[in-house]
């Protein structure tokens, strides 16, 4: 058996990872994986029924998963809430908890939904690219300061730190991942300005020796964020720092036309975690409006990555394709011609597909 925990958490969570389940299931009918789900929660949902945000349980029962499929977590309704105590906590424990050093973005512009990009179509017709972001160093952990005084001026600052080891690590994920796709490696850094990025580079380097079947080329990432609106099509996989990482990859998700069918996973050295990259949107929570593919994206990604099982995967992100090019759309990708269904029922189309 294949244990998967679901982490709903709070808002469209709930909705939309149960629609990712219920795809799940029918893919074990098919491919006979033997999967089996059990539910914890986490974020806000989790606070009113524990008083924290994750819990030890759910952390370890995490940690002794073949994978955990998380749904979103937030809300106005805990806004007030101190920090320590916040739904987002949960997201930042499950992170430390599990080591997820990777955090892996695909952006994909389907041709079904080309025009509803913000770029030219002829720009991003073919994109299909992954950014392999570090995930747990770099500057967002380094040494820092909030306010100190020096020559009577007041100043903040923060460190950017990277071992080899933390750059081997996320690096050799990448070439591997390049190996499988359409073997393209871009790596991106500030190695002109930056010494932390000039370790980078080096050790990115040493590391292209193994994987000579890999094309490597290099970006500074003023030029990467200004290649990926004028020609995202060239790009298959791109890695990069933690906080560079960041910015280009929600820079990414916008190019598809609509972040409810961006999915994303993170690696880590006990588990992985695979969830949408939108928020819990409770305004519209229980409406039967939310977009379930990110989350369906995302479960396909457990099976690719967790399980070693591309042929399910593929099956999954097939029936997603069919579904749009039989024009079928929920509310935020909708426009006129086609054919408008809620969160509930594409699901069930999405199952029909496979």
């Amino acid at each position: 058996m294949k244990k998967i925990i679901v982490i709903p958490g709070d808002g469209i969570g709930q909705e939309i990872t149960a629609c990712a389940v219920k795809v799940l299931e029918k893919i074990d009918q098919k491919f006979n994986i033997g999967l089996e789900f059990e539910t914890r929660d986490a974020g806000g949902t989790s606070y009113e029924k524990f008083g924290t945000p994750l819990t030890d349980e759910a952390l370890s029962a995490c940690k002794n998963a073949d994978g955990v499929l998380f749904g979103a977590v937030g809300g106005k309704k805990w806004d007030s809430l101190p920090v320590h105590l916040r739904p987002e906590k949960a997201i930042f424990g499950l992170r430390k908890g599990l080591g997820l050093f990777a955090n892996l973005r695909p952006t994909k512009v389907y041709p079904e939904l080309i025009n509803s990009s913000p770029l030219k179509p002829e720009l991003v017709k073919g994109a299909d690219l992954l950014i392999v972001r570090e995930l747990v160093g770099g500057i967002y952990f380094g040494p820092r300061c909030e306010s100190e005084t020096k020559d009577g001026v007041e100043q903040a600052w923060d460190t950017e730190i990277y071992s080899v080891p933390e750059i081997e690590r996320i690096t050799k994920l990448a070439f591997e991942t390049a190996k499988k796709s359409r073997g393209k490696l871009t790596s991106v850094d500030k190695a002109n300005v930056l010494a932390a990025s000039r370790l980078w580079r080096k050790v990115v380097n040493d590391m292209a020796k193994n994987y000579p079947e890999v094309e490597l080329n290099h970006l500074y990432v003023d030029n990467a964020a200004m290649q990926l609106v004028l020609n995202p099509a060239q790009f298959d996989i791109i890695v990069t720092n933690n906080i560079f990482g960041d910015i280009l990859s929600d820079e990414a998700a916008v190019i598809g036309g609509s972040i409810g069918l961006m999915p994303s996973a993170s690696i880590g050295e006990l588990t992985s975690l695979y969830e949408p990259i939108h928020g819990s949107a409770p305004d519209i929570s229980g409406k039967d409006k939310a977009n379930p593919m990110g989350t369906i994206l995302s479960a396909a990604m457990l099976l690719r990555y967790s399980l070693n099982r591309a042929d399910a995967a593929q099956a999954i992100e097939s029936a997603i394709e069919k579904t749009l090019d039989d024009g079928w759309r929920t509310p935020d990708i909708f426009s006129d011609g086609f054919k408008k269904v809620g969160t509930n029922r594409v699901t069930e189309i999405i199952c029909d597909f496979i």
